[in-house]
């Protein structure tokens, strides 16, 4: 008989016993009413927190049609007549003093002419200027406000013509050129 005992008892132990957190009818009850008042809770305070926005106070000229037209005013606009595009450059051009050739340099030339990135030319580099020297001032200006392989179209910034000659001068100059 201890056999069938064993083995009555083996099979209860292979059993698994399953116990819920919820043992009464009253805790039953809590976890029902809690599963659908912790989401409204959760939902009206959401709608609290992004509702909460800065009102505008009684007196206050942000909310005029002249204050709203100036929030939602256009940046710009397209001109699709020639003579009024010509009005609209001409009232807009300020300008700027010109920028020495050492400033254009410094600040868009030299990143890559004097470490010789990517082919570049160094600066005070005759031997790599020389053959570019003979090409002529005009050749070596046209290829920097075009741009010419690696090398950005006016040295990847907003420069004139004069300004990126200015620097052409600058930095041939310093590597044996006499423009």
């Amino acid at each position: 008989m201890s056999n069938a005992n064993s083995s009555s008892h083996a099979s209860s132990e292979n059993q698994e016993v399953h116990e819920s957190p919820i043992r009464t009818p009253q805790q039953l009850i809590v976890v029902v009413v809690l599963a659908f008042v912790i989401p409204i809770i959760v939902i009206v305070l959401l709608t609290k927190y992004v509702g909460a926005s800065v009102k505008v106070g009684a007196g206050s000229d942000a909310l005029t049609p002249q204050a709203i037209a100036e929030r939602i005013a256009p940046i710009g606009r397209v001109v699709t007549e020639p003579e009024a595009g010509a009005v609209v450059a001409a009232a807009t051009v300020v300008k700027a003093a010109l920028r020495s050739g050492s400033e254009v340099y410094g600040a868009a030339c030299a990143a890559c002419h004097a470490a010789g990135v990517l082919g570049a030319p160094k600066m005070g580099d005759a031997g790599s200027w020389k053959p570019r020297l003979t090409a002529g001032l005009d050749a070596l200006v046209t290829a920097s406000i075009k741009g010419k392989g690696a090398m950005p179209a006016q040295g990847g910034g907003a420069y004139s013509d004069e300004e990126i000659k200015k620097a052409v001068v600058h930095l041939t100059n310093g590597s044996g050129g006499s423009f």
